[in-house]
């Protein structure tokens, strides 16, 4: 009987866990909604954190009761060591794009033309373009079975471990919230991240010492991208829906109808409605939620020409980035009846936005010296905002560049954001010209050492030609450190400036003479960090010969002729010892880069500093010799999009089984290996006809 008694106890206990781990999950599921969609908390962090806890306390004492989709679980699990390719059931293909007002009155002319209805007033639905990673979720059954990149356009991969970490999917527990849901329905969208949210993972990697993210598109793409879900699950992720796939068991009779029973089953997408509301709701707009009319229904091509001015004047006020809008014809058979031209839509068209400008003044003119010795003009401007950007400086390339433009100190000019991310000066206001401004000119000598500065013949830059400049030294102690050259990770630009300003360092094999109390005279340099910085210097010293050749810094010399020089040459001494005429004879070594290389190898300092880097103890390893039946002997491949592996780790994967990995696509190319989020190589690989693979088949032909 007392057995019988403790387990009715124990039943009667677990009924009450259960009943209560379901009342917690759906509460932390309607904050988390709040939270991370609404962008609107009803409950402070401390009270949520709470909650958690008692939730993750009763899993611990009860983990049969432990469900997927339970809020501890988000996490995800263990890494994958490769994503599976997944064919699409529709093409994700891409819009045709244009840049103005203009051109959406051309495409709504081409649309009723088709039609055969040029008197018609076509019902366009207009929608913001976000600037992330496109995906497409796959409900079957009502259940998330599937998330795919875009990849090709016609394979993608499955990231649905990564996809759910992102909150606003886990808040609805993967699934549809409906009673009825349709067999199947693929629903596309994208995966981006908040600028505020952005920031502050930049802040964090910065104080970390880690690498940051050039901008919250690149940020989304590689969390989304990542082999272990525990990363993802770290990044601060969105996705938003907005456009159908294949659907099988429930017809809409139009986009906006689409995005409305979306919205009623959970998923994250912007409301819609009439143009005028849009724009009376969002220019009132403190915030942004997906209650809020970020979509518009336009009547006509001026109406959507009208929120396309309108959504350009806001654009910067969005916590997200976007690069233009969308539009599509609203209906469902009218879009059927458009149908395709080639690989986009004739029913819809991506309208981008022009680069954002701004009026500021030329306060400075000063010249940097890089790695080569170029001496390149710099533009210090008053502080302007563009785009949400503060500019302060701006690139003036050289003294063409600047005579073409006639920019001078003093000047008013128009600067822009190139691609919305690179300064560039336009043009000059010349009518706000100061009356005693004179044209400038880069100075005869190098602005730090003093050294006459010479241009070389077919060049438009002036250089400085002393090896032992300053600014060269830093400059080229930095290539001489970076990851694909001799690899010294610990070894940062600023502690490089200081090794140099005390004059520790005054070529690159001094690197490799440093010791303990050498680093700790420094300012703020630490004994931890010092040591962490003599172990990677230590790590360094063995190297391969590819890597060393790239490292010295040669003109004209990159990763692909390192590797290209090291497969022919086999051996140091051989490189040192060649000729200009053996030289030629190398794959990819035209006359230019032939000359470069002599004049270095002619140099006795530049011979005696390679030696001296032997000398204290740099150890290169030879190429291995290629097997006759290596899987790429003699192929070419070029990388291009975002790959399950690194690209350089793949470049070396490539170039150990005998073949290589241009930077370009010619005729000569055996194969572009395409990730997600291909760019101009792929439209240069069709135009040319050369192979394109995706990961998979990579694989299939290292494995031959």
């Amino acid at each position: 009987m007392a057995l019988f008694g403790a387990i009715g106890i124990f039943v009667f206990m677990s009924k009450s866990a259960q009943k209560r781990i379901q009342e917690l999950k759906e509460e932390i599921r309607q904050h988390d909604h709040a939270y991370h969609v609404l962008d609107k908390p009803v409950i402070s962090d401390f009270d949520y954190d709470r909650l958690f806890a008692e939730l993750k306390g009763l899993e611990e004492a009860h983990p049969e009761l432990i469900t997927e989709d339970s809020p501890t679980q988000r996490v995800g699990g263990a890494p994958l060591d490769a994503f599976e390719k997944v064919k699409h059931r529709k093409p994700m293909v891409s819009l045709t794009n244009s840049y103005s007002t203009e051109e959406i009155f051309d495409f709504d002319q081409r649309i009723k033309k088709f039609l055969g209805k040029p008197d018609a007033e076509i019902e366009y639905f207009c929608e913001v373009k976000f600037d992330g990673l496109a995906i497409e979720l796959v409900f079957e059954d009502g259940k998330l079975t599937q998330a795919l990149t875009r990849g090709d356009g016609e394979t993608g991969e499955n990231v649905l471990s990564n996809i759910k970490t992102i909150r606003s999917l886990h808040s609805m527990g993967y699934k549809l919230h409906t009673k009825s849901s349709p067999e199947l329905i693929e629903v596309r969208g994208e995966v981006l991240m908040y600028k505020k949210d952005f920031a502050k993972l930049n802040a964090s990697y910065e104080e970390e010492g880690e690498d940051t993210f050039a901008n919250p598109r690149n940020a989304a793409a590689g969390s989304i991208r990542q082999l272990d879900p525990k990363i993802t699950a770290t990044r601060p992720l969105r996705v938003f829906c907005y456009a159908p796939g294949v659907i099988e068991g429930k017809k809409f009779s139009s986009q906006a109808d689409f995005l409305s029973y979306l919205k009623s089953v959970g998923l994250p997408c912007f409301a819609s409605a009439p143009l005028n509301t849009v724009k009376s709701k969002l220019s009132k707009l403190e915030s942004l939620s997906l209650e809020s009319p970020l979509s518009a229904i336009a009547k006509g091509a001026e109406e959507a020409a009208e929120y396309y001015d309108f959504i350009q004047s806001i654009r910067h006020e969005l916590p997200f980035d976007i690069d233009g809008i969308v539009i599509k014809v609203n209906s469902f058979d009218l879009q059927g009846e458009l149908g395709m031209i080639a690989r986009s839509p004739r029913w819809a068209t991506a309208t981008k936005f022009p680069p954002v400008q701004a009026q500021t003044v030329v306060n400075d003119i000063v010249v940097q010296v890089g790695r080569t010795g170029a001496l390149t003009p710099k533009a210090i401007l008053n502080p302007v905002s563009v785009g949400g950007v503060t500019i302060s400086n701006a690139t003036l390339h050289n003294q063409a560049q600047i005579d073409l433009k006639d920019i001078r100190i003093g000047d008013t000019v128009i600067v822009q954001r190139a691609g919305d991310v690179i300064p560039e000066v336009v043009s000059v206001v010349l009518d706000k010209r100061p009356k005693n401004s004179k044209p400038y000119h880069l100075p005869k000598n190098c602005p730090i050492c003093g050294t006459p500065a010479v241009k070389e013949e077919g060049e438009a830059v002036l250089r400085c030609v002393n090896t032992f400049c300053p600014a060269i030294l830093n400059e080229s102690l930095k290539h001489f450190v970076a990851r694909r050259a001799m690899n010294i990770e610990k070894l940062g630009d600023k502690i490089i400036e200081q090794l140099t300003e005390a004059k520790l360092v005054k070529r690159f094999s001094d690197l490799y003479e440093l010791d303990m109390d050498k680093l700790l005279s420094l300012p703020r340099q630490g004994e931890k960090s010092s040591q962490n910085l003599l172990e990677s210097i230590e790590e360094s010293r063995h190297t391969t010969l590819a890597r060393f050749i790239y490292a010295l810094g040669i003109r004209f010399v990159g990763e692909q002729t390192g590797r290209t020089l090291a497969g022919h040459y086999r051996t140091l001494e051989k490189f040192l010892g060649t000729n200009e005429g053996e030289l030629i004879t190398v794959e990819d070594v035209g006359p230019k880069v032939a000359s470069s290389i002599m004049e270095r190898l002619k140099d006795k300092k530049f011979v005696a500093e390679v030696e001296r880097l032997i000398k204290v103890g740099v150890e290169i390893e030879a190429p291995k010799k290629t097997s006759e039946n290596a899987a790429l002997k003699g192929m070419n491949i070029v990388i291009t999009g975002t790959l399950p592996k690194p690209r350089d780790e793949i470049k070396d994967m490539i170039e150990a089984l005998g073949g290589k990995s241009a930077g370009s696509v010619s005729k000569k190319t055996n194969y572009v290996l395409a990730g997600d989020e291909a760019g101009s190589k792929l439209d240069k690989a069709r135009e040319l006809g050369v192979p394109i693979i995706d990961w998979q088949q990579f694989i299939e032909l290292i494995q031959k």
